[in-house]
């Protein structure tokens, strides 16, 4: 009797276990539809997918945004001082450019970009600027041996290559230059002779887009790759050094290791991906979701396939770049998930159905009680993952 009691028990436990996985499968339908047609394509390290900074925001510790344009970084820029619950918020004032991004109890920022200190290191700085510059820019620090240094932790934002090529060129058309750029790299900023200009006079407005692809001086081709490379390795900005192929290998393979080092990058086609992974990496939520806006003007102009194709063909190392980036990013919002989902079970005792406790950690499933409920909403998670739903690039 004893015998048949338990194999009762244990088929019991084995439905209820079924049920609730079956239950959070359908309860999660969006997240898994977005990732079916998903196949890795590179092999990442634990350490490269298993992101999580132990971010002291009351400490030393500080956020470095590295701003590339055309990305929807102003968009995710005004998300870190204007969205974000904290204890001590961002300071903003109507009319002012700048906020105030306060640590608790104390009058220093923890936040390095645009909107919180400014263009301190220089117009939309790369990072062989941001490395160099942003230690001495937020002032010396005068610690004793034994402490720990201060900790700086690199985000930035991707983007397709062809769509945020042609949200520059129409960008320049209007007018815009970053003329204000410094693009210093080994103490100095280049010589003329080292990067030309494709325009005489105060700007390129009225452009033609054949005449932005024509200038084979335009910093908008493989933007993405050379600002998250080490300068420094191909001699800056002095072309001369090595063959154009090798050097764009060594500034690829350089901006791939430098991406995969830094605490958080996100994709401008993911916004609530995007969302999510970086609340996920600094223990940090946001107020409102963010909003995938797919009507850009980069989106709007219609472009032939051949001139496509020569777009991808003039950023081809943005389109290596941007391909391993989506893998990599697609991979850690798999990790991301499965962690959540296995931190968010909810064990019901046997004694009442309605005391509920939430586990931290792995499931240890030899000690769960009979009466076992996974609770399918709380598993999917607190937030809709689904890529709908302030704006997600710039227009």
């Amino acid at each position: 009797k004893q015998g048949l009691t338990g194999r009762v028990m244990f088929y019991t436990l084995f439905m209820v276990l079924l049920f609730g996985v079956i239950m959070v499968q359908y309860m999660c339908p969006s997240e898994d539809r977005a990732l079916v047609r998903f196949i890795p394509r590179f092999n990442f390290s634990k350490s490269d997918l298993y992101r999580g900074v132990d971010f002291n925001i009351k400490g030393d510790d500080v956020i470095v945004f590295l701003h590339i344009q055309k990305t929807g970084g102003t968009t995710f820029g005004r998300h870190l001082v204007r969205n974000i619950q904290l204890e001590r918020p961002c300071e903003c004032h109507a009319g002012q450019k700048k906020c105030s991004c306060y640590r608790p109890g104390k009058k220093e920022t923890w936040l390095f970009s645009r909107f919180s200190t400014g263009w301190s290191c220089g117009l939309h700085a790369d990072w062989t600027e941001l490395t160099n510059c942003v230690p001495s820019r937020m002032g010396p620090q005068e610690t004793p041996k034994n402490l720990p240094r201060r900790n700086y932790y690199y985000i930035t934002i991707l983007r397709d290559p062809v769509s945020r090529y042609l949200s520059e060129w129409r960008h320049v058309q209007r007018g815009a230059t970053w003329k204000a750029s410094l693009h210093v790299c080994d103490g100095r900023s280049p010589t003329l002779s080292e990067l030309p200009s494709c325009y005489s006079g105060d700007d390129w407005s009225g452009c033609t887009l054949q005449e932005f692809m024509d200038c084979p001086y335009n910093l908008a081709n493989n933007r993405q790759t050379r600002m998250l490379a080490d300068l420094s390795l191909v001699g800056c900005y002095n072309v001369s050094t090595m063959s154009e192929d090798e050097r764009w290998a060594v500034l690829l393979e350089s901006a791939k290791r430098n991406l995969r080092s830094m605490a958080f990058f996100g994709l401008t086609e993911y916004q609530r991906k995007t969302q999510y992974l970086f609340e996920r990496s600094f223990n940090l939520e946001f107020i409102a979701p963010f909003t995938q806006l797919n009507g850009t003007r980069a989106s709007s102009v219609e472009v032939p396939a051949e001139t496509q194709h020569r777009i991808r063909v003039l950023n081809k190392w943005d389109v290596e770049l941007y391909e391993y980036a989506r893998d990599l990013f697609l991979q850690r919002f798999q990790v991301a998930r499965q962690q959540e989902r296995r931190q968010k079970l909810c064990y019901c005792s046997v004694t009442s159905s309605k005391s509920c406790t939430f586990t931290d950690g792995l499931c240890n499933w030899p000690h769960i009680a009979l009466n076992v409920l996974i609770h399918s909403r709380l598993s999917c998670g607190l937030k809709k993952s689904s890529d709908n739903g302030i704006s997600a690039v710039e227009k």
